[in-house]
């Protein structure tokens, strides 16, 4: 089913918008100088957009690193055993 994978997709993109959302509520709250209220909203969601594409690079790398490699076999593509 191609719905699962969207769905999963949609609940990754949702939780980093949520993380993006508390990073920049901790800075407007520790450090207010640095970002005033009016535009806590909008660096709220580039942070979560900024942590939704390390999300994916993470998951990139982990699927490189974690892929098998292919090896050719020896016996032929039509052996069974």
């Amino acid at each position: 089913m191609a719905i699962v994978p969207m769905i999963r997709e949609v609940i990754v993109f949702i939780l980093c918008l949520g993380v993006g959302g508390h990073i920049a509520l901790g800075i407007v709250l520790h450090a207010p100088g640095l970002w005033p209220w009016s535009t806590a909203g909008l660096y709220g969601f580039l942070s979560g957009l900024t942590v939704y594409g390390l999300v994916q690079a993470g998951r990139t790398a982990w699927k490189m690193v974690r892929q098998a490699p292919k090896l050719p076999s020896k016996d032929g593509p039509n052996v069974s055993w």
